[in-house]
């Protein structure tokens, strides 16, 4: 049995008002993948993940248009200018 403590999902979306502010500092430079943004924040990929797809259905940050080359895509605030 693993020793690792997996949270559950309530506690790490509860976080999110918290985890909001430094997703949109990690952005602020400009669009990152979420495992850049997990790195960027010290947090694991799962739990980003849960965060900035809350953030993107509430319009404070979006999806950039194409997959970088591992597949990912990336994410901006809602006011980054995306160029075609």
């Amino acid at each position: 049995m693993s020793t690792t403590r997996i949270r559950e999902i309530r506690e790490i979306i509860r976080e999110e008002p918290v985890m909001q502010p430094r997703i949109l500092a990690a952005l602020a430079d400009g669009p990152l993948t979420i495992p850049a943004i997990a790195q960027a924040i010290g947090h694991p990929t799962d739990e980003v993940l849960f965060w900035v797809m809350g953030m993107r259905r509430y319009g404070k940050i979006q999806e950039v248009p194409g997959a970088d080359d591992e597949g990912y895509f990336r994410y901006a605030t809602a006011g980054w200018a995306v160029k075609a």
